[in-house]
């Protein structure tokens, strides 16, 4: 009888450290989603999907934009949604992850400016115009090759950034193809499709490319030196490593899934115009 209660003794206390520790991990994941504030990069990627929404709709089903298109774009933009899904995502790609230093980083005063320089200036990014500048500043800070530029350099290769766009992107097409397909809008097989996405490859490598560093240099160009040195050196940290690998899943994640939908909403316009 004592081997019993010694057992569910023991079963009790493993349980209440287990259930202690999971709280903890909680707690301190939502302390690093909300430093990330991954809501407010999502209603800027929302702004550029509408964006986007609209020249695809201008390229496939031209002139056929109809209510019943916009309702299903708002609808697959809904911020609600994509923030459960980056954020979901993210948390379980972050399962078993020291997640402190990143707290200790993302909620310090340049981790808080990082996190704001980067939505600024993606937000930016949806002016053609600021588009441009950007890309001014960057090509002149290349060549000059300052530190800066130099800096960005090296956090892009430590990051892996370009290989992370790339495939992001790839996956993302087929993801849309898949869409489109399922709506019934072709035939192609699964090797057709994939064949064509990745005819894409040295086109999305060479427009991520372009669109990486100007982005960067965007963001931090309001960064000092020690600043900026800090922010590149949590990527070669296993953290780091980490947590990068597991923001883009979140985010890959999430554009996987509006490419999809995007692909059977046209095909849904183009079933109906058959009609």
């Amino acid at each position: 009888m004592r081997l019993r209660k010694s057992a569910a003794l023991a079963v009790a206390l493993a349980f209440a450290v287990w259930s202690s520790l999971a709280q903890a991990a909680s707690e301190q994941m939502q302390e690093l989603t909300e430093a990330l504030r991954i809501g407010d990069m999502v209603e800027i990627l929302r702004q550029e999907g509408f964006t986007h929404s609209q020249q695809l709709a201008a390229d496939l089903i031209p002139g056929r934009a109809n209510a019943s298109w916009s309702k299903q774009i708002t609808t697959i933009y809904d911020t609600g949604w994509m923030e459960q899904v980056v954020s979901q995502t993210f948390a379980e790609e972050m399962q078993g992850a020291a997640l402190a230093p990143l707290i200790t980083f993302f909620t310090s005063d340049t981790g808080r400016e990082v996190v704001e320089l980067e939505l600024k200036a993606r937000e930016a990014l949806l002016d053609e115009k600021k588009e441009q500048l950007a890309g001014q500043l960057y090509r002149r800070a290349k060549r000059n090759n300052s530190w800066i530029y130099e800096q960005i350099t090296e956090l892009i290769e430590d990051s892996d950034l370009v290989e992370f766009n790339v495939a992001g992107s790839l996956n993302s097409n087929m993801m849309f193809y898949r869409g489109m397909a399922d709506g019934g809008a072709f035939t192609l097989s699964e090797e057709e499709m994939l064949a064509d996405v990745w005819s894409q490859e040295e086109q999305i490598r060479a427009d991520s490319e372009d669109w990486l560093g100007p982005y960067l240099m965007l963001a931090y160009q309001k960064l000092d030196r020690e600043e900026l040195s800090a922010y590149a050196g949590l990527y070669r940290t296993e953290p780091g490593q980490k947590f990068n690998t597991a923001i883009f899943k979140a985010y890959n994640t999430l554009y996987d899934q509006i490419s999809y939908a995007l692909g059977r909403a046209i095909a849904r316009q183009l079933k109906s115009e058959e009609l």
